[in-house]
């Protein structure tokens, strides 16, 4: 039984979350292959969301559209709705929120909960995890995987073991020996040239590099690997996601399956995020002059740059362009990217904003066709308005 000193994580994971909500919303893609990202011929595209069955044909997110159709040509491909998939997200989000006023959500499709010291009130940790999963697919249709651990890190890794619809419970003092149990390429974290620089110096499994000192591990890998896999094989304990900052902020991020190299992708994902996050600003009627971009790349290497200016950013086109210089301000070419990560600050109403922002009539009035149009996609889950930028069939690429 836990006690009240116990630490106790629920990390939340929304199942293929785009491609399920599509499924959702047309019955028809039930058990079919679904990419989400863009349709065939969109040649700057990338794979958003892919569902299982589409994973099946080795469809991963941020792979090349023009691959992903190379690889399952059968499949159902759509451009997205990233309104509804926010407004979707907030309904879950505030279902989590019936349970633990400590959320940390951490991107669109998935959240920590700190369930620490609330048994009494839900009763066991088992049981309630069940009961939220329920709730969820009772209110929209759609399943989740839960992981449970005393670390935040172990119980992201728990809830991607079983999914879909999965609950992985890691007992309090069973983080170490769970980690030991996993092969390498479950270590959340790991990306596969890291991988195979791993295995090329001759350790294969969890417990070999368990078996060796920190400062052997960063004498070989350099301080940010060597660290990272010392912790990690231990259960991380001490690894926190959080990405609220002191003064109110919204922020969203995303960890890829394969680290991003290639320009597109990493503009498309930029743009798929920029989408997502002026989404949820309009959820939540704000605007912000505040924008910080998060970058980790494969040797697990963070940077940020921030910047603030003189007016509010106004649109999802204002806000990838912004992402976009800001991150070429501190991108290492030839560095693979493990995550990327956009948050906005220096919050106001979106009232406020439409009043100061009075005479610059150009940017209200994109403003409020972006605002008109996210409102028109909320109710009305059919309607897709399609944003042009990375679906330009560019002719002269070959």
């Amino acid at each position: 039984m836990e006690n009240e000193f116990e630490k106790v994580f629920f990390h939340i994971d929304l199942d293929a979350f785009f491609a399920s909500v599509e499924q959702r919303e047309h019955p028809e893609y039930k058990g079919k292959p679904v990419i989400v990202g863009g349709l065939p011929g969109d040649r700057r595209a990338v794979v958003s969301t892919a569902s299982y069955e589409a994973r099946k044909y080795g469809v991963h997110s941020a792979m090349p559209l023009t691959k992903a159709v190379q690889l399952c040509p059968e499949g159902i491909y759509v451009r997205g709705n990233y309104s509804l998939y926010s407004t979707v997200s907030n309904q879950i989000m505030n279902i989590f929120k019936r349970y633990s006023p400590y959320v940390t959500q951490i991107s669109i499709d998935e959240a920590f909960l700190d369930m620490t010291g609330t048994e009494k009130l839900f009763g066991k940790k088992e049981d309630v995890a069940r009961q939220i999963k329920q709730e969820i697919f009772n209110e929209t249709r759609l399943t989740v995987s839960i992981g449970i651990s005393s670390s935040m890190y172990v119980s992201k890794i728990a809830s991607g073991l079983n999914k879909p619809d999965g609950l992985t419970i890691v007992n309090n003092g069973d983080e170490e020996k769970f980690m030991l149990s996993l092969p390498l390429n479950k270590v959340w974290g790991i990306g596969d040239k890291t991988l195979a620089h791993i295995k090329s110096c001759g350790f294969y499994s969890t417990k070999d590099i368990y078996e060796k000192s920190e400062s052997f591990l960063t004498t070989l890998f350099g301080n940010n690997t060597g660290s990272f896999l010392y912790n990690a094989v231990r259960g991380n304990k001490s690894m926190t996601f959080n990405n609220q900052a002191k003064n109110p902020s919204i922020g969203i991020e995303k960890t890829f399956e394969y680290d991003l190299q290639e320009k597109y992708s990493i503009e498309g994902a930029l743009f798929e995020l920029a989408q997502n996050l002026m989404w949820r600003l309009l959820n939540q009627k704000v605007r912000a002059s505040t924008l910080t971009v998060k970058i980790r790349y494969e040797d697990f290497e963070t940077v940020t740059i921030q910047e603030t200016f003189e007016s509010a950013i106004t649109t999802s086109d204002e806000l990838y362009e912004t992402a976009k210089k800001l991150f070429y301000k501190k991108y290492k070419q030839n560095h693979g990217i493990r995550l990327l990560g956009l948050t906005c600050s220096s919050l106001i109403s979106s009232d406020d904003y439409f009043q100061t922002d009075l005479f610059a009539f150009d940017r209200s009035k994109k403003a409020k066709l972006e605002k008109t149009i996210f409102e028109m996609e909320s109710k009305n889950p059919s309607l897709k308005v399609v944003k042009a930028r990375l679906y330009e069939n560019h002719k002269t690429q070959k």
